[in-house]
């Protein structure tokens, strides 16, 4: 099957690591390794803790680098005695473009339900903002054969209320849980398979137009070395990375696939 148009989306999730000078430097160094060329290829994020969107954004918009500047979460009110948590409007101000919800440390560690990531998507949409809503299965499941169960399941409740228009203009990302952080992956093959499922669902609750807009990324030990076959896939328009990303020339080695595919 031939792949569909849709230009990648490369997004560094840098989790709970890297003080703002951390920060700094990472975005300056990455900057200094990718091209026009890279750019023009690519749509490209990166997602610090809370601490740095700022001195990020300072960064990117102060040398005009074209990378686009993320959150990792964010509550659905704009605001309100919420201790701890960050508004969504406080995030559109730093000019964020995309934020992360429903990342499965966030469901399993902190107790994140899909009608959480549903309602918080929808705030996010609101403020002119994308959602990349994760979606994916334990290791458990995997074994059970529940895999399509849950992850159709937490797409469609994820989507639930939201027009086919704003549906159309999202990122999906699929991470399997088992995946995350232990250095295994999917095989290309079985990453496509549930990437498909996942427009396969969206076609389901907002039509074809909506599935062939959307981007779907894959997440789970994503590395150089495999990010050209991981992005060879149909439905694979991106991916979502976690350790590699934390250092500039591991994340440029995934960025550049476009150059050695």
């Amino acid at each position: 099957m031939a792949k569909v148009t849709r230009k990648p989306l490369i997004s560094g999730n840098w989790k709970m690591h890297h003080n703002h000078f951390e920060a700094i430097s990472t975005v300056q160094k990455l900057a200094y390794i990718l091209t026009k060329d890279d750019y023009e290829a690519v749509d490209v994020s990166v997602h610090p803790p809370f601490t740095d969107l700022r001195s990020v954004q300072t960064v990117l918009e102060a040398d005009e680098i074209p990378v686009a500047l993320g959150a990792q979460h964010c509550h659905w009110e704009d605001k309100g005695a919420f201790t701890g948590e960050v508004s969504p409007a406080f995030l559109a101000k730093l000019n964020v473009t995309y934020v992360i919800v429903g990342h499965s440390e966030r469901r399993e560690l902190f107790g994140e339900t899909d009608e959480m990531v549903n309602v918080k998507a929808k705030a996010i949409l609101k403020l002119g903002m994308t959602p990349i809503i994760c979606c994916g299965e334990t290791l458990e499941e995997r074994e059970a054969g529940s895999t399509d169960e849950k992850v159709a399941g937490q797409v469609r409740a994820g989507l639930a209320g939201i027009t086919p228009e704003q549906i159309g203009g999202l990122v999906i990302a699929y991470e399997p849980i088992w995946a995350i952080g232990t250095g295994r992956t999917a095989s290309a093959e079985d990453a496509q398979a549930v990437c498909s499922l996942v427009r396969a669902t969206v076609s389901e609750v907002a039509g074809r137009d909506a599935a062939e807009s959307v981007r779907i990324q894959y997440g789970g030990s994503v590395k150089g070395s495999n990010a050209v076959e991981l992005m060879a896939q149909p439905d694979i328009d991106g991916a979502l990375v976690g350790g590699a990303s934390l250092v500039a020339e591991d994340f440029a080695a995934i960025v550049q696939y476009h150059a050695a595919g």
